[in-house]
């Protein structure tokens, strides 16, 4: 099959779809890999680190699309690039359906557009193995943004996120303790600071207290409680996940005026509409604003900052399922792999996440019928 690898065209995105490394893999396998003029370039590949790994350079975005089976991207496509998508092909990529404008979604259809979302995939386990290491690497990097956001040139209290002898320490609640927010923890408390973590499934609070060895208190989270611990912090971590839905406001307005003035809401789950009630998406050119005296930080793709290392992850973690479409097809592949089933979003235009349509609006056909209906065919 066509891989296609379009450059990212988002403000401030640096990532790249696919890397030389996974490239080279394809083309062993007999695959075409078509990357973009330039594409890689702001994470550090060049054209030529493409081309002896075996990939073709094409210099128009419409190239990438037209000519591609299979398109390798790390966000959603934007809506002028509709233009330029191959009815029936296969787009692969961070698609964020649920909160994606309904009218892109809507010519998307009309193209007869397959979609797969990586940050639905699951693995064996029931894992998310794609969205799994951007979770981590964004939980890592909220502290450090967070750290940032506490000084005062930026907004700030003025506070070292750290341990100072004879100064109490930062204290961070993290909202949410899966992948996101044990990273988030974990990084916390390597530097010092008072951290607590609170979530609502009692296995993900075992789990995060587990891995940090209990250098952190955790709570079971409710009302009462958010209402008790958020006034509390310094800096908030919000990395509450619903797959394939939008993120649920469990911090509202009237919380984020408890908090104190100068204190730090870095929202992780931004990127599916957000966990707090005073969140917007922000970019990495203007990353904060301050609402109620508290510093926000809001940015969907804030690993795109940290492109190379990004997209190395993503590549890495995506690439079992690029090299599963291609060699088998993908009716096949969905057949075979009920995990990378689970990742669809869109089947031949048709909608198949119900909990995409639950904002969408769009009827829900069973994936499992419609590949059933490809085998009959």
């Amino acid at each position: 099959m066509v891989i296609g690898v379009p450059k990212e065209t988002h403000y401030h995105e640096h990532r790249v779809g696919l890397t030389p490394t996974a490239t080279a893999l394809l083309v062993g396998e007999g695959h075409t890999v078509l990357v973009e003029k330039e594409a890689g370039l702001a994470a550090r590949f060049t054209d030529l680190d493409f081309q002896q790994a075996g990939a073709k350079t094409v210099f128009s975005r419409d190239e990438a699309y037209q000519r591609a089976d299979i398109v390798a991207r790390i966000g959603a496509v934007p809506g002028d690039e509709l233009e330029h998508v191959r009815p029936g092909s296969v787009i692969c990529a961070f698609h964020h359906l649920a909160v994606a404008p309904r009218e892109n979604v809507q010519r998307l259809m009309e193209r007869e557009v397959t979609l797969i979302g990586y940050e639905i995939i699951r693995d064996r386990e029931g894992r998310l193995p794609v969205l799994r290491g951007v979770g981590e690497m964004a939980g890592a990097m909220a502290i450090q943004v967070a750290a940032h956001c506490l000084e005062n040139e930026s907004g700030g209290r003025g506070i070292l996120l750290g341990n100072v002898p004879g100064v109490a320490p930062a204290t961070v609640v993290v909202v949410g303790a899966g992948g996101v927010g044990q990273a988030a923890a974990r990084l916390a408390a390597a530097r010092g600071a008072h951290v607590i973590v609170l979530d609502s499934n009692l296995d993900k609070i075992r789990a995060a207290n587990a891995a940090l060895d209990g250098r952190e208190t955790t709570v079971l989270a409710g009302r009462d409680r958010l209402e008790r611990y958020v006034p509390l912090a310094d800096v908030l971590i919000g990395c509450v996940l619903v797959p394939g839905a939008r993120s649920p406001l469990v911090v509202t307005e009237d919380l984020v005026k408890r908090m104190k003035p100068g204190s730090v809401i870095v929202d992780v789950s931004i990127d599916q509409g957000g966990c707090v009630e005073t969140s917007r998406p922000t970019t990495l050119e203007h990353p904060t604003y301050i609402v109620h005296g508290v510093v926000h930080y809001c940015v969907p793709n804030m690993t795109a900052n940290i492109a190379r290392t990004a997209s190395l992850a993503i590549s890495n973690a995506a690439l079992p399922y690029l090299m599963s479409l291609a060699e088998k097809g993908v009716a096949a592949a969905l057949q075979e792999n009920p995990g990378l089933a689970r990742g669809v979003y869109l089947y031949r235009g048709k909608l198949t996440s119900e909990r995409a349509a639950g904002t969408l609006r769009f009827p829900v056909f069973p994936l499992d019928k419609l590949l059933g209906e490809v085998k009959k065919s």
